[in-house]
This record gives structure tokens, sequence and C-alpha cells, in this order.
């Protein structure tokens, strides 16, 4: 793990989390709480991502795509935990 990829990751974690609260309504934190769970998901998912999926997608490919995964993963779970609270 790298500092580089790390921050990648949060920033497409970030972008990811934004995206999906978009798409989500239901589900979603409010802009800047689906930000900030989106860079946590990010760096914390995306860092396992590559760990397990690390053979097959390398390079900023792979941090981008496990930044973003984990970043909607992420977001997605804590906007559910979110509504059931609520409720």
């Amino acid at each position: 793990m790298d500092l580089t990829s790390l921050l990648v990751q949060v920033v497409s974690g970030a972008v990811g989390g934004a995206g999906a609260g978009a798409a989500a309504k239901n589900y979603s934190l409010g802009t800047i709480g689906n930000v900030i769970a989106g860079a946590i998901g990010g760096g914390v998912l995306g860092q396992l991502v590559g760990s397990f999926a690390g053979q097959m997608i390398e390079g900023w490919v792979g941090d981008i795509a496990g930044g973003a995964v984990g970043g909607i993963i992420l977001t997605l779970i804590a906007g559910v935990i979110k509504n059931m609270m609520a409720k």
C-alpha cells in the first residue's frame, strides 16, 4: 500500500458515495454525508478489494474501481441503517 493509491481510493470512494446517494434517494445521507461515507468506504474497502482482486486489476484502474465500489457499498449500508433507525 502506498499513499498515492490510498488517496486515489478515497477520492474515488467519495465520488462513488455521492453518486450512490444521488441514484438511491431513499438511502441518501445528504451530500456531505454521502461524500464522507464514500471516502471512508473507498479508503477501507478499497484496500480490501485491492488485496483480494489485486492480481486481476492492478494499478490506477484497480485503485479507482476498488475505491468507487467501497464508497458505494458503505454509503448504501449507512443509508439502509439510517432508514431502519428512523422507523
